[in-house]
């Protein structure tokens, strides 16, 4: 395990880094500079807590003037035609891949996560520009639907955009979970503010850009920056949709606020993500995959593992791979690949963590790995953590961590495994991990997640955007990703039509005759496919 270099410590400096930060606060809310008095946010670099910059603290005021910029942009926006729109998608998704290198250095120097993941947001981020790009109008166009009545009414489904889309993105993924979450919002014809994290928004300003440059309209698309506490309400109160990820104590103020003004929102939230291993899966494989899981973004992933339920047949042998290979994991605040493990984002995720060990191990958990952090690799790196002997009474069992730390625990029949796994309040991701996929399909569909994985972590279902992706119980309401990911940024409308009569029918027969011929046709409808 290695410290940070000489020169990373002075990359971490605003004139060090790959892109320039400070013309980027340029593409911050206009009011937000109009004012030399305006206070500032600094943003540190977790890997050596250095200052990288810092941005305006926006107010209530400057929410309030980005909305509205928003909305006299976006009836414009709206009727481009989709081939324009797809066109600049299109481009941006060039853009971020050409552009992969330097916005990694960013998304390391702002976060202190390891480059294998932060590879996983440019991926992520071009795979929705390509999925939107190219399935958004299929999603969008009008539909017939089926009529009251065959050959006398027709009816058509047409989506609308909703107006102006708030997006609340958090710290951890600071590219994915601010722009892909707007790109189907755009796509569907809305404006969008988007507010990041405050610890994390040269990313996110630098993604905007991108996005600038691939020829999107300025005002369609604005960024507000500051602290949520503050500026969250305001841009609630003024949007028309809320997309908002993070944690689940925030996700039930942002839902009340919501449903105060009659606005729609999705949450995707909190997670005590459960994997399960099956006595006939590749060991190797399945330790691999499991860590990749348990320790992508030292854990600050809300579909990280933090529960693994192993069964008898292989637990043993599990366990002695499992630690062996958590133990040679690299940690390193390195600009390369070389690191499996990167730092924590600030010292309350420290804090958070090693409160949940200490608390476990006191309460009588035995540490098999990890369990101290390495203020010698960087003042938030916290080590690879697996604990066993956990139990109810302890702050890890049920709540989330949020950080490099998972409980292992043996079962022995499947109904057992599936039982503890669904032994939740959450309900976000899972993993089952076995040598025989349909019985893999079989133990999946009966855990309670809205996403499950077969012998994978999280990566296959998140990257299948075609399907949706979101949380039961309270991990979340709603779905991102694929025709939901779009439609929930849309009214519906539903137009129908008479056909062939001028006057309604009951208006031509009597009561009765009416109800007699009304009664034959549904009937008769019943028995004919075409028409049921």
């Amino acid at each position: 395990m290695t410290t940070p270099t000489p020169e990373l410590r002075r990359a971490s400096g605003v004139n060090g880094l790959p892109i320039p930060l400070h013309p980027l606060t340029n593409l911050i809310a206009r009011s937000a500079l109009s004012s030399d008095r305006r206070d500032q946010l600094t943003v540190h670099a977790p890997f050596t807590g250095d200052v990288l910059g810092h941005v305006p603290a926006c107010t209530e005021a400057d929410v309030e003037a980005a909305v509205e910029r928003a909305k006299h942009a976006q009836p414009h926006w709206a009727h481009r035609a989709f081939p324009e729109r797809q066109a600049i998608l299109s481009r941006y998704h060039d853009l971020v891949l050409e552009r992969q290198d330097g916005i990694m250095d960013l998304i390391q120097l702002e976060s202190g996560k390891a480059r294998r993941h932060a590879l996983e947001e440019i991926l992520d981020v071009a795979i929705h520009s390509r999925y939107y790009t190219f399935h958004s109008q299929r999603h969008m166009k009008p539909k017939a639907r089926r009529g009251a009545l065959p050959l006398l009414t027709s009816a058509w489904e047409y989506r609308h955009p909703v107006g102006v889309v708030g997006v609340i993105a958090p710290w951890n993924y600071p590219l994915s979970l601010a722009i892909s979450d707007s790109l189907p919002a755009l796509m569907a014809g809305n404006g969008v503010i988007l507010k990041p994290s405050h610890q994390t928004p040269f990313t996110a300003l630098y993604a905007i850009q991108l996005l600038r440059e691939a020829g999107l309209p300025p005002d369609i698309f604005q960024i507000v920056t500051g602290r949520g506490s503050v500026i969250g309400p305001a841009l609630i109160e003024r949007v028309n949709y809320v997309s908002f990820t993070g944690s689940t104590a925030t996700g039930r103020e942002i839902a009340r606020q919501a449903a105060g003004r009659l606005i729609r929102y999705s949450l995707e939230l909190g997670g005590k993500n459960p994997a399960i291993v099956l006595d006939d899966a590749d060991l190797d494989q399945t330790v691999a995959g499991v860590a990749r899981g348990v320790f992508s973004n030292a854990g600050q992933l809300c579909m990280a593992i933090e529960r693994l339920y192993v069964q008898a047949g292989v637990y043993e042998r599990f366990r002695e791979a499992f630690v062996r290979h958590v133990r040679a994991l690299e940690m390193n605040a390195a600009l390369d690949f070389s690191a499996d493990v990167g730092s924590l984002i600030s010292q309350d995720q420290v804090d958070k963590v090693d409160a949940h060990v200490r608390d476990a191990v006191e309460k009588g958990a035995r540490l098999l790995a990890g369990g101290h952090a390495r203020p010698d690799l960087g003042p938030y790196f916290y080590e690879p953590t697996v604990l066993t002997g956990v139990t109810p009474e302890m702050a890890v069992y049920a709540e989330e961590t949020f950080g490099p730390v998972v409980a292992l625990y043996r079962f022995d029949r499947v109904e057992e495994g599936i039982r503890r796994a669904n032994d939740t309040d959450y309900g976000l991701n899972a993993s089952v991990w076995t040598g025989d996929l349909h019985r893999g399909r079989e133990v999946a569909w009966q855990i309670q997640a809205g996403t499950v994985n077969v012998n994978d972590a999280y990566a296959s279902a998140w990257a299948s955007i075609d399907a949706p992706m979101g949380g039961m119980k309270d991990s979340g309401v709603g779905r991102r990703h694929g025709a939901e990911g779009i439609l929930r940024y849309t009214e519906a409308q539903t137009i129908a039509a008479r056909r062939l009569l001028s006057s309604s029918i009951d208006g031509d027969l009597a009561p009765e005759t009416f109800g007699a011929v009304m009664t034959w046709i549904l009937r008769a409808m019943k028995h004919i496919p075409g028409l049921r």
